[in-house]
């Protein structure tokens, strides 16, 4: 294993807030305050929607740390999660799960589950834990799924067995439909939301051809859907009045969502999403509520030309709580509920791919205060995030590390 310096502390002002909590105060130092962590231009001149919605003041963090690779030996990962014993699962993007000790023992693949299109941003995705993973095994992910007319952000779920070498009784549950060729923008992450239901994001698919169906409410594409641990409409979704809105849509208007997040304190799901030429976003979702792609955007196409009619805003449709121009490629995230770095009290981690770090964003009243990059020195395409049971974080990279993220000793 590989330990990193502790983060130097800067000589600044120091200040103190209020945490992301709506339902109870904490009082907390989110570090030493510093100019933006965001120097380089931006690659438009379109204007935030209210100050500090981009380019925030940065903080860092006081407290030592530090980080450990436990493993290089993964290929490809991309979603992970911590097992009740403290161990972490692991998905590959190639189609097979892992295991992987604190130590940094890796598993043999765990076969079982479907096949999968690993082709450009394809492949075995996000995962989550059954609430009650300790006494039923039960997992669920997302993954590409090669079906006649091309492709699909599919969900499955299977039980983990009990030798840990298959994934039994495999079933996938849904389907975010129509099909398409794109082997770009599946999406996937999932989670549980507090009661109990699946809550998924699934992309657009990139194409010109299937872009606007982020509008249509009679498309699984570009959308958040809420669903049962067998596939079926939540109970309590929105009603929208369209003629054949689809009943698993909880939100619209989304580009390629590759994050998302519960907090812990109010069980608000939060959401990161990739922008073209600029435009990353961090969304707190809001059922029934639609996020404006590609009506609305703060990045341009990657040729330089403006987005539709270039335009930021728009009655009817929600602002991002903060953005990035240029991009940074938000992946999978988490909220910090550990106790052993205080100035992270319930901050947002997030994984960044082009941006090679971990951003981590202090929040105050569900607005951005505060931003650091973390990690930055190693140079790692960041695909995801989590906290262990153990209260540490622990970050999977494209080139095959698992980190853990904690107070030095």
């Amino acid at each position: 294993m590989r330990n990193l310096k502790p983060i130097t502390m800067l000589s600044s002002l120091l200040f103190t807030f209020l945490s992301c909590s709506n339902d109870k105060d904490v009082d907390t130092n989110p570090g030493t305050v510093t100019n933006p962590v965001e120097g380089n231009a931006a690659n438009t001149t379109y204007k935030p929607a209210f100050a500090g919605q981009t380019r925030i003041n940065g903080v860092i963090t006081n407290t030592p740390y530090e980080a450990n690779v436990i493993t290089s030996a993964l290929t490809a990962p991309w979603g992970v999660k911590s097992l009740p014993d403290g161990r972490l699962l692991v998905t590959q993007k190639t189609g097979t799960f892992r295991i992987v000790t604190t130590a940094g023992v890796v598993s043999a693949p765990i076969t079982g589950a479907p096949a999968v299109n690993s082709a450009d941003q394809g492949g075995l995705l996000g995962l989550v834990l059954d609430p009650e993973f300790a006494s039923n095994r039960m997992i669920y992910w997302v993954f590409s799924e090669a079906v006649g007319g091309g492709n699909n952000t599919a969900v499955a779920k299977g039980k983990l067995s009990a030798d840990e070498k298959t994934i039994e009784g495999a079933t996938v549950i849904y389907r975010a439909t129509p099909a398409n060729a794109s082997t770009l923008h599946y999406g996937g992450r999932i989670l549980f939301d507090k009661t109990g239901n699946l809550v998924v994001s699934t992309g657009e698919r990139s194409v010109l051809q299937t872009r606007p169906l982020a509008q249509s409410l009679t498309s699984g594409l570009g959308k958040v859907v809420r669903i049962t641990k067998d596939g079926q409409p939540a109970t309590g979704n929105p009603a929208f009045s369209v003629t054949g809105a689809l009943p698993e849509l909880y939100t619209y208007g989304h580009r390629n969502p590759q994050g998302l997040a519960l907090n812990p304190n109010n069980g608000e799901i939060w959401l990161a999403e990739h922008g073209p030429r600029g435009g990353d976003e961090i969304n707190r979702l809001k059922a029934g509520s639609n996020y404006g792609w590609p009506t609305i955007t703060y990045g341009i196409e990657y040729s330089g030309e403006k987005i539709g009619a270039g335009i930021q805003q728009q009655e009817g449709m929600e602002q991002p709580v903060y953005y990035w121009d240029p991009v940074v490629s938000p992946s999978g995230m988490t909220f910090y509920t550990g106790n052993r770095v205080p100035e992270w009290q319930n901050n947002l981690f997030i994984g960044a791919l082009s941006g090679m770090h971990i951003v981590r964003l202090a929040i105050e009243n569900n607005k951005v205060v505060g931003e650091e990059r973390l990690l930055a020195s190693e140079n790692q395409r960041f695909r995801d995030v989590t906290q262990g049971a153990d209260g540490a974080l622990y970050a999977v990279t494209d080139g095959g590390r698992l980190y853990k993220i904690d107070k030095k000793p």
